[in-house]
């Protein structure tokens, strides 16, 4: 069976000093001072201790192979986003980050398909590398939850998520930024906590202001199984019933309607609640994610899924066909 493992992420073995190039600080970049590891590093602050694998392609091969799994959607790491910079600024960072995955998958094209990153603060820079990024070969762009504390719901966006569905590119939300951050920290709450509520929020967002329902052909992935918004889509909807004053302003269409419009990953770590995302948005919208390599991620990419008695139709939608229907992608091309 072939395994399409659609959320990991992956960073350039060398980041260019761009506080230094742009004169303000705030950038990551890369300080190997051990043999297959680096630190991350923001400024002089540090920020995150990383394995060979985040940025070596040829040696996650056999790695993630481990598990069964044949390939992986690459993507960078949301930190490096950096949408809070200057918008052309951001766009050379995505411009450098998109090259170095699309050289991956140039030079790996059985093992990796890439998603690419753009400048979502500035709407004509960010379509104009969108399309850029379908020009060397991504297949889709990921985004981050919020936009420097702006809802996806904000009309600056809109543009963008209408030029995904005009030129075929997927799209993936992750969470990023995560609100309330700073009152938090302890216990990695934005972690376990910040980051599915972020994802809700995108959710909520796209579904209030009418995204999907002006764009039926964007093709969306949420990550983390959607966070909180399939466990409190009763609340969601009760809130849109009770107070449409409130919550129906954009759309008027019930937002348990758009359940099975968009694809969620697996990353549920919970058979029974991923059965309950199955049973929510349906088996053709469920795909294989694993986070890899972070350690909050599935490392080992559905191996809860292979022992649980989930039939293998099932199974084999979710390891492969699901992710192959968001992308618009053959089986052949891997196979």
């Amino acid at each position: 069976m072939l395994k399409i493992d659609m959320h990991t992420h992956i960073m350039p073995a060398m980041l260019p000093r761009w506080a230094d190039k742009f004169g303000y600080e705030g950038f990551i970049h890369l300080e190997h001072n051990e043999p297959g590891f680096a630190d991350m590093m923001k400024g002089t602050k540090f920020f995150r201790r990383v394995e060979q694998n985040c940025w070596d392609a040829e040696a996650r091969i056999p790695e993630y192979a481990t598990h069964g799994t044949q390939v992986q959607v690459i993507c960078t790491i949301p930190v490096l986003f950096s949408y809070w910079a200057k918008p052309a600024h951001t766009l050379e960072i995505s411009a450098y980050l998109n090259d170095g995955v699309a050289q991956i998958v140039h030079d790996f094209p059985k093992h990796y398909i890439g998603l690419g990153t753009v400048p979502m603060q500035d709407t004509n820079l960010a379509i104009k590398e969108l399309q850029r990024c379908k020009e060397i070969g991504l297949v889709g762009i990921q985004i981050g939850s919020n936009i420097n504390d702006l809802n996806l719901s904000e009309p600056q966006f809109f543009p963008i998520f209408e030029a995904c569905q005009e030129l075929g590119m997927a799209l993936f939300v992750h969470p990023w930024n995560m609100m309330g951050f700073s009152s938090m920290e302890k216990y990695w709450l934005p972690w376990l906590v910040g980051m599915p509520a972020e994802t809700s929020r995108a959710i909520c967002s796209m579904v209030f202001s009418g995204v999907f329902e002006k764009l039926p052909g964007l093709r969306c992935c949420f990550a983390h199984a959607g966070g909180s918004f399939l466990p409190t889509i009763g609340r969601i909807e009760h809130g849109f019933n009770c107070r449409p004053d409130l919550v129906a302003i954009d759309n008027p269409v019930n937002p348990r309607n758009y359940l099975g419009k968009f694809w969620v990953d697996c990353i549920t770590h919970d058979i029974t609640m991923l059965k309950y995302v199955l049973d929510t948005v349906g088996t053709d919208k469920v795909t294989l994610g694993s986070d890899y390599p972070f350690p909050l991620g599935d490392l080992t990419i559905g191996e809860f899924i292979e022992q649980s008695d989930l039939n293998r139709e099932v199974v084999g939608k979710i390891f492969c066909g699901n992710t192959l229907d968001w992308l618009a992608l053959e089986e052949g091309l891997f196979t």
